[in-house]
Protein backbone atom coordinates (compact mmCIF):
# COMPACT_ATOMS: atom_id res chain seq x y z
CA UNK A 1 0.00 0.00 0.00
CA UNK A 2 1.54 3.11 -1.09
CA UNK A 3 2.42 5.71 1.92
CA UNK A 4 0.72 9.12 1.76
CA UNK A 5 2.20 12.46 3.17
CA UNK A 6 0.07 14.55 5.61
CA UNK A 7 -0.17 17.43 2.20
CA UNK A 8 -1.95 14.69 -0.14
CA UNK A 9 -5.43 16.16 -0.03
CA UNK A 10 -3.85 19.49 -0.50
CA UNK A 11 -2.36 17.99 -3.95
CA UNK A 12 -5.35 16.86 -4.81
CA UNK A 13 -7.45 19.82 -4.33
CA UNK A 14 -5.16 21.30 -6.35
CA UNK A 15 -5.90 18.80 -9.49
CA UNK A 16 -2.40 17.38 -9.07
CA UNK A 17 -1.47 14.47 -11.40
CA UNK A 18 -0.86 11.71 -8.53
CA UNK A 19 2.32 8.88 -9.55
CA UNK A 20 3.72 6.43 -7.41
CA UNK A 21 7.58 7.18 -6.38
CA UNK A 22 9.48 5.26 -3.79
CA UNK A 23 6.55 3.62 -2.63
CA UNK A 24 5.00 6.88 -1.54
CA UNK A 25 1.64 8.74 -3.86
CA UNK A 26 3.29 11.91 -4.83
CA UNK A 27 1.83 14.66 -7.36
CA UNK A 28 4.37 14.84 -10.81
CA UNK A 29 2.74 17.85 -12.00
CA UNK A 30 -0.43 20.21 -11.38
CA UNK A 31 -1.12 20.69 -15.04
CA UNK A 32 2.50 22.01 -16.83
CA UNK A 33 5.55 20.97 -15.86
CA UNK A 34 7.42 23.43 -18.05
CA UNK A 35 5.39 26.34 -16.28
CA UNK A 36 6.30 24.56 -13.02
CA UNK A 37 9.81 24.95 -13.88
CA UNK A 38 9.80 28.31 -14.76
CA UNK A 39 8.30 29.64 -11.99
CA UNK A 40 10.95 28.30 -9.86
CA UNK A 41 13.36 29.93 -12.34
CA UNK A 42 11.91 33.02 -12.04
CA UNK A 43 9.89 33.59 -9.12
CA UNK A 44 9.27 30.67 -6.47
CA UNK A 45 7.82 27.43 -6.12
CA UNK A 46 7.56 25.14 -3.70
CA UNK A 47 7.71 21.27 -3.54
CA UNK A 48 5.91 18.94 -0.62
CA UNK A 49 8.93 16.86 0.68
CA UNK A 50 7.69 14.82 3.20
CA UNK A 51 8.34 12.04 1.80
CA UNK A 52 11.96 11.94 2.39
CA UNK A 53 13.45 10.54 5.91
CA UNK A 54 14.58 12.72 8.95
CA UNK A 55 16.76 10.96 10.99
CA UNK A 56 18.46 12.86 14.40
CA UNK A 57 21.41 11.54 15.78
CA UNK A 58 21.97 11.79 19.86
CA UNK A 59 24.59 11.31 22.30
CA UNK A 60 27.64 11.80 23.47
CA UNK A 61 29.47 9.57 20.77
CA UNK A 62 27.68 11.70 17.90
CA UNK A 63 30.66 12.98 16.41
CA UNK A 64 32.62 10.08 16.58
CA UNK A 65 29.68 7.99 14.98
CA UNK A 66 29.37 10.26 11.88
CA UNK A 67 33.03 10.33 11.21
CA UNK A 68 33.25 6.84 10.67
CA UNK A 69 29.26 6.15 9.13
CA UNK A 70 30.11 9.39 6.30
CA UNK A 71 32.25 9.84 3.82
CA UNK A 72 32.72 13.59 4.23
CA UNK A 73 33.89 14.81 7.31
CA UNK A 74 31.48 15.86 10.18
CA UNK A 75 34.75 17.19 12.32
CA UNK A 76 34.61 20.66 9.08
CA UNK A 77 31.63 21.96 11.08
CA UNK A 78 32.07 24.01 13.47
CA UNK A 79 29.06 26.79 13.75
CA UNK A 80 25.80 25.40 15.01
CA UNK A 81 23.33 24.81 11.92
CA UNK A 82 26.29 24.62 9.37
CA UNK A 83 25.11 21.37 6.91
CA UNK A 84 27.28 19.05 5.00
CA UNK A 85 26.86 17.25 1.98
CA UNK A 86 28.25 13.56 2.07
CA UNK A 87 27.49 10.16 0.71
CA UNK A 88 26.86 7.08 3.21
CA UNK A 89 28.98 4.34 1.74
CA UNK A 90 29.00 0.32 1.87
CA UNK A 91 32.48 -1.28 2.74
CA UNK A 92 33.44 -1.62 -0.95
CA UNK A 93 32.88 1.67 -1.67
CA UNK A 94 29.48 1.75 -2.96
CA UNK A 95 27.01 4.71 -2.54
CA UNK A 96 24.04 3.47 -0.01
CA UNK A 97 22.76 6.82 -0.15
CA UNK A 98 23.63 10.30 -0.89
CA UNK A 99 22.09 13.03 2.11
CA UNK A 100 22.41 15.99 4.14
CA UNK A 101 23.52 16.29 7.89
CA UNK A 102 23.14 19.48 10.07
CA UNK A 103 25.35 19.69 12.68
CA UNK A 104 23.02 21.22 16.12
CA UNK A 105 25.47 20.47 18.80
CA UNK A 106 28.04 18.50 19.72
CA UNK A 107 25.22 15.93 20.90
CA UNK A 108 22.73 16.84 18.30
CA UNK A 109 22.85 15.85 14.12
CA UNK A 110 19.93 16.20 11.61
CA UNK A 111 20.16 13.93 8.69
CA UNK A 112 17.67 14.22 5.67
CA UNK A 113 17.88 10.90 3.09
CA UNK A 114 16.29 10.02 0.42
CA UNK A 115 12.39 8.77 0.38
CA UNK A 116 13.32 5.37 -1.66
CA UNK A 117 15.91 4.39 0.28
CA UNK A 118 15.01 5.75 4.01
CA UNK A 119 14.24 2.06 5.34
CA UNK A 120 17.13 0.64 3.97
CA UNK A 121 19.37 3.68 5.30
CA UNK A 122 17.97 3.53 8.64
CA UNK A 123 18.34 -0.22 8.86
CA UNK A 124 22.19 0.70 8.01
CA UNK A 125 22.81 3.50 10.70
CA UNK A 126 21.24 1.17 13.13
CA UNK A 127 23.84 -1.84 12.05
CA UNK A 128 26.92 0.51 12.94
CA UNK A 129 26.04 2.03 15.58
CA UNK A 130 27.47 -1.01 18.12
CA UNK A 131 30.43 0.27 20.38
CA UNK A 132 29.00 4.22 19.97
CA UNK A 133 27.05 6.36 22.33
CA UNK A 134 24.07 7.28 20.61
CA UNK A 135 20.73 7.18 19.48
CA UNK A 136 19.03 6.83 15.94
CA UNK A 137 15.46 8.77 16.09
CA UNK A 138 13.89 9.11 12.66
CA UNK A 139 11.07 11.80 12.79
CA UNK A 140 8.04 10.78 10.73
CA UNK A 141 6.07 12.91 12.51
CA UNK A 142 7.84 15.86 10.98
CA UNK A 143 6.55 17.17 7.18
CA UNK A 144 8.80 18.91 4.94
CA UNK A 145 8.28 21.64 2.25
CA UNK A 146 10.66 23.40 -0.08
CA UNK A 147 10.32 26.43 -0.93
CA UNK A 148 12.80 27.22 -4.23
CA UNK A 149 12.99 30.17 -6.31
CA UNK A 150 14.44 34.38 -6.40
CA UNK A 151 11.52 35.84 -4.27
CA UNK A 152 11.70 31.83 -2.00
CA UNK A 153 13.13 33.54 1.15
CA UNK A 154 11.09 36.73 1.42
CA UNK A 155 7.73 35.00 0.83
CA UNK A 156 8.50 32.58 3.00
CA UNK A 157 9.82 34.68 5.75
CA UNK A 158 6.43 36.18 5.37
CA UNK A 159 4.77 32.74 7.27
CA UNK A 160 7.05 32.38 9.25
CA UNK A 161 6.78 33.78 13.21
CA UNK A 162 8.83 37.20 13.94
CA UNK A 163 11.78 35.51 15.55
CA UNK A 164 12.31 32.66 13.44
CA UNK A 165 11.78 34.98 10.53
CA UNK A 166 14.79 37.40 11.54
CA UNK A 167 16.99 34.12 11.98
CA UNK A 168 16.33 32.62 8.50
CA UNK A 169 16.92 36.25 7.28
CA UNK A 170 20.13 36.26 8.63
CA UNK A 171 20.99 32.94 7.25
CA UNK A 172 23.88 31.62 5.09
CA UNK A 173 23.54 28.80 2.28
CA UNK A 174 23.57 25.93 3.51
CA UNK A 175 22.92 26.67 7.36
CA UNK A 176 19.63 25.87 9.24
CA UNK A 177 18.14 27.79 12.14
CA UNK A 178 15.12 26.28 14.31
CA UNK A 179 12.92 26.97 17.22
CA UNK A 180 11.03 25.11 19.35
CA UNK A 181 9.38 23.00 16.56
CA UNK A 182 10.07 24.80 13.23
CA UNK A 183 13.92 23.66 11.50
CA UNK A 184 14.17 25.66 8.44
CA UNK A 185 17.55 25.05 6.35
CA UNK A 186 18.79 27.09 3.41
CA UNK A 187 19.28 24.24 1.20
CA UNK A 188 17.76 22.90 -1.62
CA UNK A 189 17.77 20.37 -4.69
CA UNK A 190 17.02 23.15 -8.06
CA UNK A 191 20.20 25.09 -7.91
CA UNK A 192 18.30 28.53 -6.71
CA UNK A 193 18.23 30.09 -2.99
CA UNK A 194 15.46 28.92 -0.94
CA UNK A 195 14.39 26.93 2.04
CA UNK A 196 14.25 23.19 2.99
CA UNK A 197 11.46 23.62 6.14
CA UNK A 198 10.85 21.33 8.65
CA UNK A 199 7.94 21.43 10.47
CA UNK A 200 5.20 19.41 12.32
CA UNK A 201 2.71 17.67 10.30
CA UNK A 202 -0.18 19.68 11.91
CA UNK A 203 1.16 22.50 10.36
CA UNK A 204 2.30 21.75 6.80
CA UNK A 205 -1.27 22.19 5.78
CA UNK A 206 -1.24 25.70 7.05
CA UNK A 207 1.84 26.46 5.42
CA UNK A 208 1.24 25.10 2.03
CA UNK A 209 -2.13 26.64 1.90
CA UNK A 210 -0.28 30.23 3.01
CA UNK A 211 2.44 29.73 0.78
CA UNK A 212 0.28 29.27 -2.55
CA UNK A 213 -2.24 32.27 -1.83
CA UNK A 214 0.81 34.74 -1.47
CA UNK A 215 2.23 33.50 -5.16
CA UNK A 216 4.38 30.33 -4.54
CA UNK A 217 3.63 27.84 -7.55
CA UNK A 218 3.12 24.25 -6.56
CA UNK A 219 5.45 22.10 -7.99
CA UNK A 220 6.22 18.31 -8.66
CA UNK A 221 8.33 15.86 -9.10
CA UNK A 222 8.53 16.37 -13.12
CA UNK A 223 9.72 20.20 -12.65
CA UNK A 224 12.04 19.17 -9.34
CA UNK A 225 14.43 16.52 -11.73
CA UNK A 226 14.07 19.03 -14.59
CA UNK A 227 15.63 21.79 -12.27
CA UNK A 228 18.21 19.50 -10.66
CA UNK A 229 19.24 18.04 -13.97
CA UNK A 230 19.76 21.50 -14.85
CA UNK A 231 21.30 22.68 -11.63
CA UNK A 232 24.18 19.23 -12.07
CA UNK A 233 23.07 17.84 -8.94
CA UNK A 234 22.99 13.66 -9.39
CA UNK A 235 19.77 11.05 -8.70
CA UNK A 236 20.37 8.38 -6.23
CA UNK A 237 19.68 5.18 -8.07
CA UNK A 238 20.39 7.01 -11.88
CA UNK A 239 23.68 9.08 -11.44
CA UNK A 240 24.99 6.69 -8.18
CA UNK A 241 23.88 3.72 -6.59
CA UNK A 242 25.92 0.85 -4.69
CA UNK A 243 27.52 -0.46 -7.62
CA UNK A 244 29.29 2.90 -8.21
CA UNK A 245 31.70 4.65 -5.63
CA UNK A 246 31.63 8.87 -5.18
CA UNK A 247 34.50 8.75 -7.73
CA UNK A 248 33.19 7.47 -10.43
CA UNK A 249 30.17 9.69 -10.25
CA UNK A 250 31.27 12.86 -10.02
CA UNK A 251 31.31 13.37 -6.07
CA UNK A 252 35.02 12.90 -5.11
CA UNK A 253 34.51 16.45 -3.72
CA UNK A 254 32.25 14.78 -1.35
CA UNK A 255 35.30 12.39 0.05
CA UNK A 256 37.36 13.92 3.10
CA UNK A 257 40.70 11.83 3.02
CA UNK A 258 41.87 14.26 4.96
CA UNK A 259 43.00 13.56 7.59
CA UNK A 260 44.17 10.29 7.37
CA UNK A 261 43.34 8.72 10.77
CA UNK A 262 40.38 8.86 10.31
CA UNK A 263 38.64 5.28 9.39
CA UNK A 264 35.15 5.87 7.55
CA UNK A 265 33.56 2.99 6.19
CA UNK A 266 34.66 2.53 2.23
CA UNK A 267 37.52 4.41 2.80
CA UNK A 268 39.97 1.08 1.91
CA UNK A 269 38.04 0.40 -1.38
CA UNK A 270 38.52 4.21 -2.26
CA UNK A 271 42.13 4.44 -1.92
CA UNK A 272 42.51 1.08 -3.80
CA UNK A 273 40.08 2.69 -6.92
CA UNK A 274 42.22 6.19 -6.33
CA UNK A 275 45.76 4.10 -6.65
CA UNK A 276 44.84 1.92 -9.44
CA UNK A 277 43.17 4.59 -11.41
CA UNK A 278 39.71 6.13 -11.20
CA UNK A 279 38.44 4.31 -14.69
CA UNK A 280 35.42 6.33 -14.83
CA UNK A 281 34.04 9.70 -14.07
CA UNK A 282 30.49 11.53 -14.35
CA UNK A 283 29.89 14.37 -17.45
CA UNK A 284 27.83 16.93 -18.33
CA UNK A 285 26.17 16.16 -21.82
CA UNK A 286 24.95 18.73 -24.66
CA UNK A 287 23.06 17.27 -27.74
CA UNK A 288 24.38 18.92 -30.81
CA UNK A 289 20.83 18.79 -32.31
CA UNK A 290 17.58 17.69 -32.03
CA UNK A 291 16.37 15.09 -30.10
CA UNK A 292 16.35 14.19 -26.57
CA UNK A 293 18.87 12.80 -23.92
CA UNK A 294 17.86 9.74 -21.72
CA UNK A 295 18.94 7.52 -18.64
CA UNK A 296 21.03 4.29 -20.48
CA UNK A 297 21.35 5.58 -23.70
CA UNK A 298 24.64 4.21 -25.13
CA UNK A 299 27.63 6.91 -25.67
CA UNK A 300 30.28 6.16 -28.83
CA UNK A 301 33.60 7.20 -29.75
CA UNK A 302 33.92 6.09 -33.21
CA UNK A 303 32.61 2.28 -32.85
CA UNK A 304 34.21 1.91 -29.27
CA UNK A 305 31.38 2.59 -26.31
CA UNK A 306 32.68 4.52 -24.24
CA UNK A 307 30.24 5.02 -21.64
CA UNK A 308 26.21 5.35 -20.77
CA UNK A 309 23.54 8.28 -19.71
CA UNK A 310 23.04 8.24 -16.56
CA UNK A 311 20.45 11.03 -16.18
CA UNK A 312 18.89 13.25 -19.52
CA UNK A 313 15.90 15.22 -20.97
CA UNK A 314 14.98 18.61 -21.84
CA UNK A 315 16.27 21.55 -20.51
CA UNK A 316 13.33 24.37 -20.09
CA UNK A 317 15.53 26.83 -19.63
CA UNK A 318 18.42 26.01 -22.05
CA UNK A 319 15.96 25.25 -24.50
CA UNK A 320 18.04 22.02 -25.35
CA UNK A 321 18.99 18.40 -24.56
CA UNK A 322 20.98 17.51 -21.72
CA UNK A 323 22.62 14.97 -20.06
CA UNK A 324 24.92 13.19 -16.98
CA UNK A 325 26.39 9.84 -18.39
CA UNK A 326 29.20 8.28 -16.76
CA UNK A 327 32.06 7.73 -19.37
CA UNK A 328 35.42 6.38 -19.62
CA UNK A 329 37.83 8.75 -17.88
CA UNK A 330 39.88 8.86 -21.10
CA UNK A 331 36.90 9.56 -23.81
CA UNK A 332 37.81 12.09 -25.92
CA UNK A 333 35.11 15.55 -25.92
CA UNK A 334 33.40 15.05 -28.70
CA UNK A 335 30.74 11.71 -28.71
CA UNK A 336 27.59 10.45 -30.56
CA UNK A 337 24.80 9.07 -28.06
CA UNK A 338 22.75 5.71 -29.79
CA UNK A 339 19.11 6.99 -29.78
CA UNK A 340 17.07 4.70 -31.31
CA UNK A 341 19.84 3.56 -33.29
CA UNK A 342 20.54 6.76 -34.89
CA UNK A 343 24.21 7.78 -33.51
CA UNK A 344 23.80 12.22 -32.43
CA UNK A 345 26.62 13.90 -32.18
CA UNK A 346 27.11 14.85 -28.11
CA UNK A 347 29.56 17.30 -26.27
CA UNK A 348 31.43 17.44 -23.36
CA UNK A 349 30.58 20.38 -21.52
CA UNK A 350 31.19 21.13 -17.67
CA UNK A 351 28.03 21.35 -15.23
CA UNK A 352 26.03 22.77 -13.96
CA UNK A 353 24.14 23.58 -16.98
CA UNK A 354 22.06 26.16 -15.09
CA UNK A 355 22.38 28.41 -11.47
CA UNK A 356 20.65 30.85 -10.67
CA UNK A 357 18.37 31.70 -13.38
CA UNK A 358 21.26 31.84 -15.89
CA UNK A 359 23.32 29.43 -18.27
CA UNK A 360 26.33 28.36 -16.87
CA UNK A 361 27.53 26.83 -20.56
CA UNK A 362 28.39 27.89 -23.61
CA UNK A 363 25.73 26.69 -26.39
Amino acid sequence: MEKKTILNPNHRDMDARMVPFGGWDMPVHYGSQIDEHHAVRQHAGMFDVSHMQIIDIHGSDSTRFLRRLLANDVAKLKDHGKALYSCMLNHEGGVIDDLIVYYCDDTWYRLVVNAATADKDTAWIMKQMHDFEVEIQPRPELAMIAVQGPAAVELAIAQMNEDLGKACSRLKPFSATWDASWFVGRTGYTGEDGFEIMLPEADAPGLWEALAEAGVTPCGLGARDTLRLEAGMNLYGQDMDETTTPLVSGLGWTVALEPAERDFIGREALEQQKTGGVPQKLAGLLLEGRGVLRGHQQLFAGDEAVGEITSGGFSPTLQRSIGLARINADAPESLEVDIRGKRLPVRIVKYPFVRKGQACIEL
